[in-house]
């Protein structure tokens, strides 16, 4: 049996509320002091914390007692416009139709328009042994583009991981320019291992440097050293990562239909992220470890490489997605 219940922003109260309740999940609904609303969904492995009318932005994600989601310096999610103003969560969707860090002559914003989104409508989905909070959004701009996001994130019964989607329709009468990354912020696990189905020279070293990185000497030094060798296999050094260090992976369908990639600590614990090269066929991997920030972004599956739309277009990676026409995307990610 299946069934949704319909959310209303007056459900969401300064105080826990429970929605929905059985012998595996508990659905809570609260809003925090600075007024963004969240719904909580707790199982048998963990939670996971959505931010529904804010791009269902996933603040948090934590199984087995173990936090999933980067050290950041946000102790609640804040109502803005632009993902860096409250740069604490788990994940968030990065397009749709303009994506990652804006090169000088880019005229939108760092991740674009969808990260903070304030979405329509938003619904809980129950179904057998999962549970999806989803919901729409209809981004239109006169004399501009048209189109219909559909994210999602599910939670099955017992599992220590969860499904992120996206569907995207484009209403307008003509082509819709459309860069997408599923944007998920690791925990750091000092000492961990990398790895992938894929080789580890599948990855090259992003050489441009975007406007929220000052490089330093010691750090220009050290990227001069990593250059062609691949990615890294191991978090050891994180005195380097600081500012941020960033690999590229480009037509991943080369290697594999289906990717997946590991991060795995000394203690035994794994993170892992999977998804078809049909839906994203490029791939991120972000490190950074700072005194605030601390993130072990193995891998953020991508339509294209995140340097903004006007590189995306160079390149020829920018899809063009037809009147009418819908795309969707899954990842699968969390704990092993």
């Amino acid at each position: 049996m299946s069934g949704r219940i319909e959310l209303q922003r007056e459900f969401f109260g300064k105080h826990y509320a429970v929605l929905f309740s059985n012998d595996e999940f508990v659905v809570t609904l609260f809003r925090y002091p600075s007024g963004v609303e969240a719904i909580e969904i707790v199982n048998s492995r963990g939670k996971v914390v959505i931010l529904p009318y804010m791009g269902q932005m996933i603040w948090d994600l934590e199984f087995d007692g173990i936090d999933l989601k980067m050290k950041n310096m946000f102790s609640q999610p804040k109502p803005v416009n632009c993902v860096v103003d409250t740069y604490g969560c788990f994940a968030f969707h990065s397009g749709l139709i303009r994506n990652g860090c804006p090169g000088p002559e880019d005229d939108h914003g760092l991740h674009g328009e969808m990260p903070c989104a304030t979405m329509d409508q938003a619904w809980l989905e129950v179904a057998g042994d999962s549970l999806t909070i989803t919901g729409t959004v209809e981004y239109v701009k006169g004399f501009g583009h048209h189109y219909l996001a559909k994210p999602s994130v599910t939670l099955g019964a017992g599992n220590s991981f969860i499904e992120i989607g996206m569907d995207v329709k484009n209403l307008a009468s003509a082509p819709m320019p459309l860069q997408y990354m599923c944007h998920t912020n690791y925990a750091y696990l000092d000492q961990a291992a990398l790895t992938q189905n894929v080789p580890d020279t599948a990855f090259v070293l992003r050489e441009s440097i975007p406007a929220h990185v000052k490089p330093t000497e010691k750090w220009l030094a050290y990227n001069e050293e990593l250059k062609g060798q691949g990615t890294l296999k191991a978090l050891d050094q994180p005195e380097m990562y600081d500012p941020e260090i960033v690999f590229f992976a480009d037509n991943l369908d080369k290697y594999q239909e289906q990717v997946v990639f590991e991060m795995t600590a000394p203690t035994g614990t794994t993170f892992f992220t999977k998804f078809s090269t049909t839906q994203f066929n490029y791939a991120t991997r972000w490190l950074l470890y700072s005194g605030d920030q601390q993130v072990g972004a193995f891998v953020l599956p991508a339509t294209c490489r995140p340097e903004g739309f006007l590189a995306a277009q160079k390149a020829g990676t920018l899809i063009m997605l037809p009147p009418g026409e819908q795309k969707s995307f899954r990842v699968i990610t969390g704990k092993k």
